[in-house]
């Protein structure tokens, strides 16, 4: 049985099979992990025995693939520091306003939140730690998007923009005009436009040299949106904070694709 896809390199097939997991946790057989690699069935068996043995995957009772505890805990080196100087932080916003708060930074075309503190009060589940979302889609991503370079934000809106509910808003132009009353606002705010039933606030959180390094967020069930500008001086204070203790960290993610850099004059 030959390859379905173009030879690639180990390290490549190796990372294809690692990137199937990275989309949904769910437990994988070896047919789907073949499939969706594009692997030949034996050359996916080898490399899962590979990782099996490292301790990059493991399997389950029925004999699916899933990650394996050694890949976690290496993952949990990414961001260490950040997480940890920024944690107390977040923690403290929490305690000022009794709701959940998370920081998520750009990587490419998506949110990725880096931590996260949860409330006591319920909300539709939206995000998760080491989770990703649609940049225009949530009120973290919005701020990202609006204090970001001119040509970094044309890029990514004029990237098709997927509507995740009917509120979603994926018309470029009235985008643009909202990331307008961002950048003037100093805050983002989004009702249901990610997951019915939720309301977020966010603000930026910039960078010690200048630039937006992350953003700083607060949700809320969307019955309390009317409550989350309230919460914006202690956002304010807090993001203050981070930038503070973090911001000579690069928080952006450095992992390439999703935006191209203009060509040099």
């Amino acid at each position: 049985m030959s390859e379905k896809t173009p030879v690639k390199s180990v390290t490549g097939r190796v990372l294809s099979i690692l990137a199937v997991f990275e989309g949904s946790l769910a437990p994988r057989s070896l047919t789907e992990v073949s499939a969706e690699t594009g692997l030949a069935l034996s050359t996916a068996h080898r490399l899962l025995a590979e990782l099996e043995e490292w301790g990059a995957v493991q399997r389950d009772d029925n004999g699916r693939y899933q990650i394996g505890l050694r890949l976690w805990e290496l993952g949990q080196h990414a961001g260490s520091q950040v997480r940890e100087l920024s944690r107390p932080l977040l923690q403290d916003l929490y305690t000022l306003t009794r709701e959940t708060v998370h920081l998520a930074i750009r990587d490419g075309g998506e949110v990725l939140y880096i931590d996260r503190v949860y409330g006591t009060r319920r909300v539709p589940k939206t995000s998760r730690v080491g989770g990703r979302l649609p940049l225009h889609a949530t009120a973290v991503g919005k701020v990202l998007l609006a204090f970001e370079e001119d040509w970094v934000r044309d890029a990514l809106i004029a990237q098709p923009l997927s509507a995740r509910t009917p509120r979603t808003v994926t018309d470029p132009a009235a985008l643009r005009a909202e990331l307008e009353q961002i950048r003037h606002a100093g805050y983002s705010l989004t009702v249901d436009e990610v997951t019915l039933g939720s309301a977020s606030i966010a603000v930026p959180v910039m960078q010690s040299g200048g630039g937006v390094g992350a953003a700083l967020g607060l949700v809320v069930t969307t019955d309390l949106a009317g409550t989350l500008a309230g919460h914006l001086p202690a956002m304010r204070g807090i993001a203050a904070q981070i930038t503070k203790r973090v911001g000579r960290y690069p928080l952006r993610s450095m992992r390439p694709g999703g935006v191209a850099a203009p060509a040099a004059d």
